[in-house]
C-alpha cells in the first residue's frame, strides 16, 4: 500500500524499521515512479528476500514524499525535480544571431499582450462620453501613432525570437554546433554543467534521502542516478563512512536516439555519464556486448556482469490479485489470432506496422500493452487504424504488475518486437523478449542484430526486415500457419528458459554486492 508523508526526517537511522540482522543496507536509485520499471522492482524484490536490507529511492510528481513495501524492500518516491527541456532558460538572447530577440518566448509573448491591451484602451477612450476638443484629439492620436509603432516594433522583435528558437534547436546550425564544441573543448567531460544544469536537481531532489538513509552500496540505474550515487558516496567517504557505488547501465547512452530536440541535451548527459563513470566499485548491465562498449568506452577496471531483464518463474504472482485475461480486454474468443506488443511505444520502437499490415492479415487483433494507454502516440496510431478501417481489431492495454506480465502474455498467439535499426537497439536482448519466451509465444522481430540471431539459432520464431511490411506480413502469416513448430521450441529447451529467468540473473547480482562487502557472504550450508 502507498502512503503519504510531508517530507519529514522519517527514514532514521541504520536498522529502523528493517531486520535487526541484515546483510548490509543497499540503496537503490531510479529516476522514476517504480511502478513501470520491472527491472528494479525484481532488483529490490529479490535482494531484500536474500537477506539484505533494501530502500529502493524513486521519484513522483507530487509535493510530498510517497512510500510503501515491495516484499522486503522498503519504497520511497522523493518530489520529482522539475523537467527541463534540455539547459533553464534554453531560448537566452543571442547577439550575434538574433539582436533584437526578446531573452526569452514568455517575454515576448507579455509584450504582445501589453500593446495589444495598449491599443484597445485607446480605442475605447475614442468612444468615451465627452470626448473631444482639440487636445484631447491630438494627445489621443499620437497615443495611437506611438502604440501603432510599438505594435510594429514589438512584432518584429517576436519574429526574431522565434526565429532564435527555431535556430537553437536546428542541429546542423554553425553557431549551435560551435557553442557546443566550444564548452566541450574548455571543460571536457565537465561541460554538462553549462549545456545541461538540469541534472543538477535529480541531485537535490535525492541527496537528503540517501544521507540519511547511511547504506553500505549504493546501485545507481541509469546514467542520471550515477551521478546521484557518485556524489552521495564522497559525501559519506568525507564524513569517514566507507560506501561502495554500483553502477546499473541499462543502454549504451551514445547509441541511443534523443529523448527530445534539444541539441544540447544528448552531448550533455554524455560528459555527464562520462566524468562519473569511473567513480562505480563495480558495474552490471544487460548484454556482453553492452559491457564490452562500456570497458571500451569508459575504461573500466573490470568487466561488468551481466543481469539480464528476465522474468521471475518460481512461484505464484506476490501481488496476490487475478491476473487479468488478456483476450476479455480484448474482446475476442480463443480462436481470434491475437498478435501482442508489450513496451514502450516511441515512434522508433515500429508499433505502426502492426497498423499498417492489418488491412492485409484479416482476422488478426493487435493488443498494444503500454504505459500509456492515453498517450499520443496511441492517439496517433488509433487514428490510423480508423483511417484504414480496422479500428475494431486494435486494443490499448495498461501494464499490468511486473509478476503477472508473463501469464498475461501467454494469452496471446504470438509476441512482436518491430523495432527499427538503431545503435542501442542492437546490442541486448529485450526484457519484452523475455517477457515472450517465458509466456512460450513466438517471436517476430525484426532484423536487429542481437535478438534476430538467437531467434534464428532457436526457431521460436520469425525474422523480418525493420519497417518492410512485405517482409512482415510473411513473417506474421509463417507463425500462424505453424504456431506449434514455435512453441516446440521451449519444450524441446528448458535450459534456455531457466538462464532466462530472474532466479538465475539475482544469483549474480548478489554476487556482485557480496565482492564489494565480504563480511556479507552467505555462510555455506552446513554438510550433513
Amino acid at each position: 500500500m502507498q502512503t503519504e508523508d510531508d517530507g519529514g526526517p522519517q527514514e532514521g537511522g541504520p536498522g529502523e524499521g528493517c531486520a535487526a540482522e541484515s546483510r548490509g543496507r543497499i540503496v537503490m536509485l531510479v529516476d522514476n515512479g517504480v511502478n513501470g520499471d520491472s527491472r528494479v522492482q525484481k532488483a529490490a524484490a529479490s535482494i531484500a528476500a536474500a537477506g539484505w536490507e533494501v530502500h529502493l529511492v524513486g521519484c513522483v510528481q507530487a509535493r510530498r514524499k510517497k512510500r510503501w513495501t515491495l516484499g522486503g524492500a522498503n519504497v520511497v518516491l522523493v518530489p520529482q525535480p522539475p523537467r527541463h527541456v534540455g539547459p533553464r532558460f534554453s531560448i537566452v538572447r543571442s547577439t550575434l544571431r538574433r539582436p533584437l530577440a526578446y531573452p526569452h518566448p514568455e517575454v515576448a509573448a507579455y509584450r504582445r499582450r501589453l500593446v495589444q491591451n495598449r491599443r484597445a484602451d485607446i480605442a475605447a477612450a475614442r468612444l468615451a462620453p465627452g470626448f473631444g476638443g482639440p487636445a484631447r484629439t491630438a494627445w489621443l492620436a499620437a497615443r495611437r501613432v506611438t502604440a501603432k509603432a510599438q505594435w510594429f516594433w514589438v512584432r518584429l522583435r517576436g519574429r526574431q525570437t522565434k526565429s532564435l528558437a527555431k535556430a537553437r534547436l536546428n542541429r546542423n546550425s554553425p553557431l549551435e554546433r560551435f557553442t557546443i564544441a566550444f564548452w566541450q573543448k574548455l571543460l571536457g567531460d565537465r561541460s554538462w554543467r553549462v549545456l545541461d544544469r538540469g541534472l543538477w536537481d535529480w541531485d537535490s531532489a535525492y541527496r537528503g534521502t540517501i544521507d540519511k538513509l547511511e547504506p553500505d552500496i549504493i546501485h545507481a540505474n541509469d546514467f542520471r542516478m550515477l551521478g546521484v550515487g557518485a556524489r552521495a558516496v564522497r559525501r559519506a567517504r568525507a564524513k569517514g563512512r566507507e560506501v561502495k557505488l554500483v553502477w546499473d547501465a541499462h543502454e549504451f547512452l551514445p547509441g541511443i536516439r534523443p529523448w527530445h530536440d534539444e541539441v544540447r541535451w544528448h552531448p550533455a548527459v554524455c560528459a555527464y555519464e562520462r566524468e562519473y563513470a569511473g567513480a562505480a566499485d563495480a558495474v552490471v548491465t544487460v548484454s556482453e556486448p553492452l559491457g564490452d562498449m562500456l570497458v571500451e568506452h569508459h575504461g573500466l577496471r573490470h568487466k561488468p556482469a551481466v543481469v539480464l531483464n528476465a522474468p521471475i518463474i518460481d512461484g505464484e504472482p506476490s501481488s496476490g490479485d487475478r491476473v487479468p485475461d488478456l483476450r476479455e480486454l480484448c474482446g475476442v474468443d480463443r480462436d481470434t489470432p491475437v498478435a501482442v506488443y508489450s513496451g514502450g511505444s516511441p515512434q522508433h520502437r515500429g508499433l505502426i506496422i502492426m497498423i499498417d499490415t492489418l488491412p492485409r492479415l484479416p482476422g488478426l487483433h493487435v493488443a498494444l500493452v503500454v504505459p500509456r494507454p492515453d498517450g499520443s502516440e496511441m492517439a496517433r496510431l488509433l487514428r490510423r487504424a480508423d483511417e484504414l478501417g480496422v479500428r475494431d481489431r486494435v486494443h490499448i492495454l495498461s501494464y499490468v504488475p511486473f509478476d503477472h506480465v508473463v501469464p498475461f502474455l501467454s494469452a496471446a498467439d504470438f509476441g512482436v518486437i518491430p523495432i527499427h535499426h538503431w545503435p542501442n537497439h542492437e546490442i541486448a536482448l529485450i526484457t519484452k523478449f523475455f517477457e515472450y519466451s517465458h509466456a512460450r509465444l513466438p517471436i517476430v522481430v525484426s532484423d536487429v542484430k542481437a535478438m534476430s540471431e538467437v531467434v534464428r539459432d532457436t526457431g521460436q520464431g520469425e525474422v523480418f526486415r525493420a519497417e518492410d511490411e512485405d517482409d512482415y506480413v510473411r513473417a506474421v502469416e509463417a507463425v500462424l500457419t505453424d504456431p506449434k513448430r514455435y512453441r516446440a521450441v521451449y519444450d524441446d529447451r528448458p535450459d534456455l528458459l531457466r538462464a532466462w529467468s530472474w532466479e538465475a540473473q539475482a544469483e549474480i547480482l548478489d554476487g556482485v554486492y557480496t565482492e564489494l562487502l565480504p563480511a556479507a557472504a552467505k555462510p555455506a550450508p552446513e554438510k550433513v
